[in-house]
């Protein structure tokens, strides 16, 4: 259990676990309001953009210049990273087809896909890169640096968990598969974990570059399909401040563990 490996992939399964702790409220909530489902992922959002930046790319800067990156070319190496973890997994969802509950379709067209696989494989391209960061933050070898990611990435999870499997709920799918399939969802975020605990582990040197990268993942879903599937006018103001303090919980949560 000393091996940042073998951490990395059990934070990211737990943190994945924690998806089925939200998703077991289907069996009291079949379906939420469209406003309850904004706020639940706005808070997700928020908890996701404080990891981005306080347990990855703050770590990815500090890396760099241990590595003797000048300010510069730390920042410089970072926002590459950044930029090719966004590009990715912007490429992905181009040639993925998917579906969101609220924004739609997306990708090429798979007419033949089950519209419950394209909420699935939607869902999956979301948990990939939060496990992912997980497992980096492991990698890097400092315990500390992973324990916050992976409670700040199970505690977004949950309302996440919740509304995944209540939106399956809603159009059909009764409870016990809806909490399945969230349940799923979260754990294939233990794959994404193995994966980027054994790039950062192996490739040390790259370790900045991993860090942007998995950050970069994470901050193309927060704006590219997160915010835009909860920015309703109606509800712009609570998803704003849901957002916010998600935000600011998991900040204070990186500062008092990290």
């Amino acid at each position: 259990m000393e091996s940042p490996i073998v951490h990395g992939f059990v934070g990211g399964l737990l943190a994945g676990l924690a998806t089925g702790i939200g998703a077991l409220g289907v069996y009291a909530v079949r379906r939420l309001s469209a406003a309850a489902n904004d706020v639940l992922l706005s808070t997700a959002a928020g908890i996701m953009l404080a990891a981005a930046f306080f347990s990855l790319l703050a770590p990815g800067i500090e890396a760099a210049l241990a590595n003797g990156s000048g300010r510069a070319g730390a920042a410089a190496l970072v926002s590459a990273g950044v930029l090719a973890g966004a590009g990715v997994l912007a490429l992905v969802h181009r040639l993925v087809p998917h579906e969101h509950f609220t924004v739609g379709r997306e990708g090429p067209e798979a007419l033949h896909v089950r519209r419950m696989w394209l909420f699935v494989l939607a869902i999956t391209l979301h948990n990939l890169p939060e496990g992912m960061a997980v497992g980096v933050g492991f990698g890097a070898g400092d315990v500390t640096s992973g324990i916050p990611l992976a409670i700040g990435i199970g505690l977004q999870n949950v309302p996440e968990g919740l509304a995944v499997a209540t939106s399956l709920a809603s159009i059909g799918y009764a409870p016990a598969r809806a909490f399945a399939l969230s349940l799923a969802t979260g754990l294939l975020e233990a794959v994404g974990a193995l994966f980027g605990a054994v790039a950062a582990a192996v490739a040390g040197a790259l370790l900045p570059a991993a860090l942007a990268f998995a950050a970069g993942a994470m901050l193309f879903v927060i704006t590219s399909e997160i915010i835009p599937e909860t920015a309703r006018d109606e509800n712009k103001s609570a998803t704003t401040f849901s957002l916010l303090a998600g935000f600011l919980a998991m900040m204070g949560l990186d500062v008092a563990l990290g």
